[in-house]
């Protein structure tokens, strides 16, 4: 007579075979167990190195991951550096007079709107330290501004006196 297992160790008729053990040729693989050669892995189990993986199923440990997968890190963009300015040269900016400029759009916008464009190229020259042409724009920027402020009330005067 055979001796009996306990039956906590005996594997119930339609479990899978256990993990180290070959499954029987009518049944399927069992969980855990990997799949066979050419065949994608089940999802939830990693997948041999060289073998296809399943859609969705997580990646073998050590292989290169997707990168444009959605769990796969992100490189993160480079932003480029700044140059970055001692106080002394921040206290060389040359004046913008943005003020004087939005003033002007809205009394002569045509000398306005260039000296809108004056008093960006002054603020690109300052952050590039380019102090000579900062300051030549600069003023640009205060003569074109003060004539479209001159203008427009010249206008406002002459349409309010004539009308």
């Amino acid at each position: 007579m055979a001796p009996k297992t306990p039956p906590a160790a005996q594997p119930a008729p339609d479990a899978p075979a256990a993990s180290g053990t070959p499954a029987a040729p009518g049944d399927p693989a069992a969980p855990g167990a990997p799949a066979a050669a050419g065949a994608p892995a089940a999802p939830g189990v990693p997948a041999a190195p060289g073998d296809p993986a399943a859609a969705g199923a997580p990646a073998a440990p050590g292989a290169p991951a997707d990168p444009g997968a959605p769990g796969a890190p992100a490189e993160a963009p480079q932003e480029p550096q700044e140059p970055t300015q001692t106080p002394e040269e921040l206290a060389f900016y040359a004046p913008n007079h943005i003020c004087l400029t939005i003033f002007a759009i809205f009394l002569f916008p045509p000398l306005g709107l260039a000296a809108l464009y004056f008093s960006h190229q002054t603020n690109k020259a300052n952050q590039n330290s380019e102090w000579e042409e900062a300051y030549t724009n600069s003023g640009r920027t205060g003569w074109l501004g003060a004539f479209a402020v001159m203008i427009g009330l010249g206008l406002i005067y002459g349409l309010t006196l004539y009308y």
